[in-house]
């Protein structure tokens, strides 16, 4: 979704307030958990739905 949306890591991380490492966790499917209020503001910058593109 970074790719399709022409964004880094570094600008999401910016946008959505979370730290670079903790998505890079999740984006290299390494994360075990997830709060909701960080998926649904990763969701909502992405300009997507957990089950996948909007």
């Amino acid at each position: 979704m970074l790719e399709l949306r022409g964004i880094s890591l570094a600008e999401l991380s910016r946008r959505v307030d979370v730290s670079v490492v903790n998505l890079s966790v999740l984006k290299n499917n390494r994360g075990r958990a997830i709060r909701f209020t960080t998926l649904t503001r990763l969701c909502e910058e992405l300009q997507c739905s957990p089950r996948g593109p909007v």
